[in-house]
């Protein structure tokens, strides 16, 4: 009973165990509860339980017969929050063929189907049926993803604003401790209504036609979209840039006869901000309902540590600069300490670290040298098409947290096993790395060897992954180390020819590699990439790009991955 304290609530015997009478928030996400800094909802909430809420947690409802898990709490006192987990819940479920998936990494042992597809909106639907007059708010990456009009690869058409299906009250895009928290605030306070059209970083239907300034921008409607190809490409366009903005402009879409209007987001938090977020009572381990079974996500980040937030890299395919930021906000080296210390006194510890790092490893502590620059950039990535002059490529602070964990008495070994970015590397770092935080096999992202390709992706052109690769090799060689060098790619990204397939699989027989898993782009939400490979055209310069959309294509290029298959 001591242990079930120690967690946020998911039952009603755990409310009554500790007094309460009713919850302020409830929770309802598509991934089973892990009492984790990686989890989402484990940090949400954590933050709005020190803010002094009552929290409970619904992980996994069953969606089918009678809805009981959506009435175990009743009517909260404040509103219902939900998300479809750290995935998109069609990314989590079907592959680039479009083949459901047989696991579910965020599920006990694994499991497929404890989520429905379209996650957020069934959950949503659900409760606005149960309980049509309390506040509906959606998060997470399905929901930030699908704030606008966004091409759905699973339906091969474009959808409105999940606002629209979804019914929800209120989305929080990105990370949403400021938004949930002020939220809560404004209800406690009775203001919902006067203030739920005013709260950053959340979007909203509305009927009413909003008053446009110099600080709005009026996008294309949905209907337009769906007309005109160009018209989406231009939209996309208008929400990168001010997505990239530290000084954003609101955001406003009409859809059918209404609204979507997108509020612009918070500052980046600080780093005090982020440390107190980590310094909450995170147990580091799933709820004590899943005794005894293994939930694969956090096995894979059970004794990892993330040093920050935020990506300044920009790369076309990926959602996490535009869901955590551009900016990079780093924690404190007392605040990593710390949860390291707390790791060592889990009763299953061993001594390894198996990550410190974060969406890019080695951005830990780097942000523009001159803030006012910063204030005014608009770019989508601060590496490409070449390095900024105002980034401040320091590793030192990386560097010093590295060695001072190494020297940890009850710390074996620190790998690094995020990713990490070679155009943004000096030798001291790559030599600190790779020496003592590689556990054999190092992987990187070179995503592909044609230069047209890698542009299109914002990537580093292929000389650069090469000079990588001869540091990497010269590095083992010095210290006695016969270690690996893993490099990713991708089949079928938008601009990716047969021919640029046919190159990058003779580089790949040149280099001996012999790749066994490879990925086919995925078209995901709310990205460059996705963009290009629904309209054909990039948003940027309204120049035509080729994709390759058809199943058989897409199998094709493929299939350049495995020229050492007699097949």
């Amino acid at each position: 009973m001591a242990d079930l304290l120690k967690y946020l609530p998911t039952t009603r015997k755990e409310t009554d165990l500790r007094g309460w009478n009713e919850v302020d928030i409830v929770f309802f996400t598509g991934d089973a509860y892990v009492d984790h800094p990686s989890f989402a909802s484990a940090v949400l909430g954590r933050v709005l339980e020190a803010a002094g809420y009552r929290v409970a947690i619904v992980p996994q409802p069953d969606w089918h017969g009678d809805y009981r898990d959506f009435k175990k709490f009743g009517r909260p006192r404040l509103y219902f929050a939900v998300s479809a987990g750290s995935m998109d819940s069609m990314v989590n479920h079907y592959t680039a063929a479009r083949r459901k998936r047989s696991d579910d990494a965020y599920t006990p042992e694994g499991r497929a189907g404890a989520r429905p597809d379209y996650c957020t909106t069934t959950y949503c639907r659900i409760l606005k049926q149960l309980y049509p007059d309390v506040p509906v708010v959606i998060g997470g990456i399905e929901a930030s993803m699908r704030r606008l009009t966004h091409y759905d690869y699973w339906q091969d058409k474009l959808m409105p604003s999940i606002l629209v299906d979804s019914g929800a009250d209120l989305l929080v895009y990105g990370m949403g401790e400021q938004a949930m928290t002020e939220i809560a605030d404004k209800i406690a306070a009775g203001q919902w209504s006067t203030a739920k059209s005013q709260i950053p970083q959340t979007a909203y239907l509305t009927s009413d036609a909003p008053e446009m300034s110099d600080d709005a921008i009026m996008l294309a409607s949905h209907e337009e979209a769906l007309r005109d190809k160009r018209k989406h490409a231009e939209n996309f366009r208008l929400i990168e840039v001010e997505s990239n903005k530290i000084n954003q402009k609101t955001l406003v879409q009409p859809v059918g006869k209404k609204y979507v209007v997108v509020n612009p987001s918070y500052p980046p938090i600080s780093t005090e901000q982020l440390d107190a977020i980590y310094d909450l009572p995170y147990q580091y381990a799933p709820h004590p309902k899943y005794k005894d079974k293994r939930i694969p996500a956090y096995e894979m980040i059970k004794w990892s540590v993330c040093m920050h937030r935020g990506c300044f890299g920009g790369c076309s395919f990926c959602t996490i600069s535009a869901h955590q930021g551009k900016q990079i906000v780093s924690r404190s080296k007392a605040s990593i300490l710390r949860q390291i210390e707390r790791l060592s006194q889990q009763p299953d510890w061993h001594g390894v670290i198996s990550d410190l790092g974060g969406p890019s490893a080695n951005m830990y502590g780097i942000t523009g040298k001159d803030k006012s620059l910063c204030e005014k950039c608009a770019r989508a990535s601060c590496l490409q098409p070449a390095v900024c002059k105002n980034l401040n490529r320091d590793f030192s602070a990386v560097l010093d947290i590295y060695r001072t964990v190494d020297a940890l008495p009850y710390v074996k070994h620190a790998f690094v096993g995020s990713g990490i970015r070679y155009d943004l590397m000096s030798e001291e770092y790559a030599r600190q790395l790779i020496t003592r935080h590689v556990s054999g096999r190092l992987k990187v992202a070179p995503e592909h060897c044609s230069d047209t390709v890698l542009k299109l992706m914002r990537k580093p052109d292929w000389q650069h992954y090469m000079r990588f690769r001869e540091l990497f090799l010269r590095i083992n060689a010095e210290a006695g180390l016969n270690q690996q060098l893993i490099p990713y790619f991708i089949s079928s990204h938008p601009g990716c020819t047969k021919q640029d397939m046919k190159m990058l699989a003779e580089e790949t027989k040149r280099m001996h590699y012999r790749p066994e898993q490879v990925q086919d782009f995925t078209p995901t939400p709310m990205t460059l990439s996705t963009t290009m490979f629904y309209t054909g055209i990039h948003p940027y310069t309204g120049q035509p790009v080729y994709v390759a959309r058809s199943a058989e294509e897409k199998k094709q290029q493929n299939s350049y991955f495995f020229w050492y298959k007699k097949q």
